[in-house]
């Protein structure tokens, strides 16, 4: 299985499929790379690269305690050690904080933001429940039923569901309790503006709760838009891969 080190002793595991423009997808808390599995059908236009954040899924947990700038710094690492120059940064829900922070911080690699339900602050009450959600099943040793919620919610078939919530099980239960509080608090609005690379939102037509964002990005970023997938609530990349890849083919083909 193919792994990097980071901080020279975390092993961070990933995967890479396919050639052409790299797009570098960046999972949830708690969900690993498997959230991603449809998407390696996109390896027949782009080299797709799916990874697990550390003390998710195959990853160590290391001995840091998690911060954006800890899953950012990993993330450059991965780039290093792939050799990858410049990616398109794809990420999903709570994914797309850290793939923002990593913009930010490392602007010369990114050249384009996906944000599938993305948001740059917690600030609506239905958001603010779902991480307290999250935070009080991990802390109350609920992993197991968190497991299963994201499986159901995500699966189409049983397979898939329990193949979701199987990797979910994998997690560290203490860095992804603090990686559900540090994505609470996290918020990258007021550093928008400092985005250069173009950004591609993309949320569910039905995802009522997290379209506010999208006119918050518009309000501070320069080069945004925003894509709603029909008949769509949050679980793009599972439920709707057809139209999230036909999406992001029209876009960076």
């Amino acid at each position: 299985m193919p792994y990097t080190f980071v901080e020279h002793s975390v092993p961070l595991y990933y995967e890479m499929i396919g050639s052409g423009t790299p797009i570098v997808f960046v999972h949830p808390p708690g969900m690993g790379s498997v959230t991603f599995h449809r998407q390696r059908e996109l390896s027949s236009s782009f080299q797709i690269v799916t990874y697990d954040l550390r003390g998710n899924g195959k990853s160590g947990k290391g001995n840091k305690p998690i911060t954006m700038d800890v899953l950012a710094s990993d993330l450059h690492e991965l780039f290093n050690h792939l050799e990858l120059k410049e990616a398109i940064v794809c990420g999903y829900s709570n994914g797309g904080s850290i793939a923002q922070h990593f913009a930010l911080q490392y602007p010369h690699q990114v050249k384009a933001l996906i944000l599938i339900g993305g948001f740059s602050e917690v600030c609506t009450p239905l958001l603010y429940g779902e991480f307290l959600i999250g935070i009080y099943a991990v802390k109350w040793h609920g992993l197991s039923i968190l497991a299963n919620v994201l499986g159901n919610s995500h699966g189409i078939t049983k397979e898939e569901q329990q193949m979701i919530a199987d990797y979910v099980r994998l997690c560290d239960r203490q860095r992804l309790y603090e990686m559900y509080v540090t994505g609470l608090h996290y918020r990258s609005t007021d550093r928008l503006h400092e985005l250069r690379c173009p950004i591609l939102l993309i949320y569910g037509a039905r995802d009522y709760y997290v379209h506010t964002y999208g006119c918050i990005f518009q309000q501070h970023a320069h080069d945004v838009r925003i894509v709603y997938v029909d008949g769509a609530r949050h679980q793009i990349p599972t439920k709707h891969d057809q139209e999230l890849h036909l999406i992001i083919r029209s876009y960076f083909s």
